[in-house]
């Protein structure tokens, strides 16, 4: 596997890990989210390929049927379309046979959604093609070799009709001339605002109520929609703990979105979970929304005030500790300079004695002066004198100072003490 396979491969682990049953949904793309929540979920995947496909192959599809493959075709996924699924669908009990489900969501309608269902379907069959090669070698190059169907489905959510093709050929050019010679299929389209509310009652799934949650896109839809009292307390009495999860994560993305406080949404997704989902619609007729809304802007201005306050302190903090570097600096190399001068002035004028010192015991030794008459008429040390004089004895008679000074320096020093 490449390393670019490996990184996206990781990347997919890491998302699908956060996305099980996430306490907040993380994603911007909201129903996209909504929608991994609900196919993620075997239970209500099945009642999806059961009671909406209109298949009398998939009527009796259960939960235990369907494994989750969809980490296996990752590189055929791209970020932006995260919510895509692939499923494996068993449909017979004493065949081993197995059936490829594939769901692509949609929000909005995609003109290019065949060419992206083909090349998800290509993949799936050559992955299979070599998966059955590895059992048994060559098994594809033989008459009797398969590939299992697929059965490409589009859910959309969005609120416009659904106009794109639904057929592959017509995605190209002169298809009718080349018909004998160009691939054609059909999607299976589901357009959730297809169903009226009383056709996703009439389901009696837990998977109706979350398409009627996902319907709505204003809180009066959500304020007048009268759901059956016994639709929802079946619902609320035979739903599974995870799936209850799942309505009160997709209830509560919904009342975000209508600007509810988290502390009210948290009390109204709090009756699903006591399974008491009657209550949470009754009790919303009620509810003052525009007083939630201010409530809410308040809390998060709130929030905003007290982090703004919190990260101006830390920038100024890090604001004034940089200045204060900075001038620190600017000061310190001042005070270097002055302080370098110094130190050059006060070194520069021993050096200058020690070269004066210089000449005068030369001028000395070229008057045949001994090393003790030389220290007395300088009044220095006999020791300095005698060092000087041992110095410079290989450039007697001349004496050249200028020599003596090259031979006793280094860089602008005078090597003698």
């Amino acid at each position: 596997m490449s390393r670019q396979k490996k990184h996206v491969q990781k990347k997919r682990q890491e998302q699908v890990k956060e996305e099980k049953i996430p306490e907040r949904i993380q994603n911007s793309k909201v129903h996209d989210s909504s929608s991994k929540l609900i196919f993620g979920n075997a239970e209500l995947c099945s009642q999806f390929l059961r009671n909406y496909l209109n298949m009398p192959i998939l009527k009796n599809v259960r939960a235990e049927d369907i494994e989750d493959v969809s980490e296996r075709y990752i590189p055929m996924f791209t970020e932006e379309r995260n919510s895509d699924t692939v499923k494996r669908v068993k449909i017979t009990e004493k065949n081993s046979f197995y059936f490829i489900s594939l769901i692509e969501h949609k929000t909005k309608v995609d003109y290019n959604i065949s060419m992206q269902l083909l090349r998800y379907m290509v993949y799936i069959w050559e992955d299979y093609e070599k998966e059955m090669e590895r059992q048994h070698k060559g098994i594809s190059k033989t008459k009797g070799f398969q590939y299992p169907p697929i059965l490409p489905v589009v859910y959309y959510e969005g609120k416009a009709n659904w106009t794109a093709p639904g057929n592959f050929k017509d995605r190209i050019m002169f298809h009718k001339a080349f018909e004998p010679f160009t691939p054609g299929f059909f999607y299976k389209l589901i357009q959730l605002n297809s169903y009226s509310v009383e056709e996703l009652i009439g389901k009696k799934d837990e998977l109706s109520l979350v398409m009627l949650v996902n319907r709505i896109q204003e809180a009066e839809e959500f304020r007048e929609l009268n759901l059956p009292k016994d639709y929802l307390r079946d619902l609320s009495e035979r739903s599974t703990k995870e799936v209850l999860d799942i309505l009160e994560r997709v209830i509560k993305v919904m009342l975000r979105h209508f600007k509810v406080s988290e502390e009210e949404a948290e009390a109204f997704v709090g009756q699903v979970k006591e399974r008491r989902m009657g209550e949470l619609f009754e009790n919303f007729k009620g509810f003052d929304l525009p007083a939630a809304r201010e409530k809410a802007k308040a809390e998060g201005w709130a929030e905003g005030h007290e982090e703004g306050r919190a990260e101006g302190r830390a920038e100024g903090r890090a604001e004034g500790h940089a200045e204060g570097r900075a001038e620190g600096h600017k000061e310190g190399h001042a005070e270097g300079h002055k302080e370098g001068l110094a130190e050059g002035f006060q070194t520069g004028q021993k050096e200058g004695e020690r070269l004066l010192l210089l000449k005068m015991v030369c001028k000395k030794l070229k008057r045949k002066k001994t090393i003790g008459e030389i220290s007395e008429e300088l009044e220095e040390e006999y020791s300095v004198i005698e060092n000087i004089c041992r110095t410079v004895e290989n450039f007697a008679p001349d004496y050249d100072i200028e020599k003596i000074r090259e031979a006793m320096t280094c860089g602008d020093k005078i090597l003698i003490y």
